[in-house]
């Protein structure tokens, strides 16, 4: 279950900052979630943390991305093993 943010969204930039997969993005209207890149915060935190810091309540899941506790750690260790391999190859 990735998460989305709705049009309530006011802009006030707490949450992207706060997301540990950089899947928080400024979109054409209002900040927007990459489902491919947000698990929740799984592998980081017991809870989404923009959703933690959000203060008009306007991050809920995002109907369209419904994944397991298991799918959302899968994704978590997939992207961890992308970004090491991205360090990897700045370093070579």
């Amino acid at each position: 279950m990735a998460l989305m943010i709705t049009d309530e969204c006011i802009n006030c930039d707490v949450c992207e900052p706060e997301c540990p997969n950089d899947a928080i993005y400024q979109g054409p209207q209002i900040y927007e979630i990459d489902p491919n890149k947000c698990t929740e915060c799984v592998g980081h935190f017991d809870e989404p943390q923009c959703q933690q810091v959000c203060p008009v309540d306007c991050i809920p899941v995002n109907p369209d991305f419904q994944e397991s506790r298991e799918a959302l750690m899968d994704k978590y260790k997939r992207l961890m093993k992308e970004n090491s391999d991205k360090k990897s190859e700045k370093l070579d």
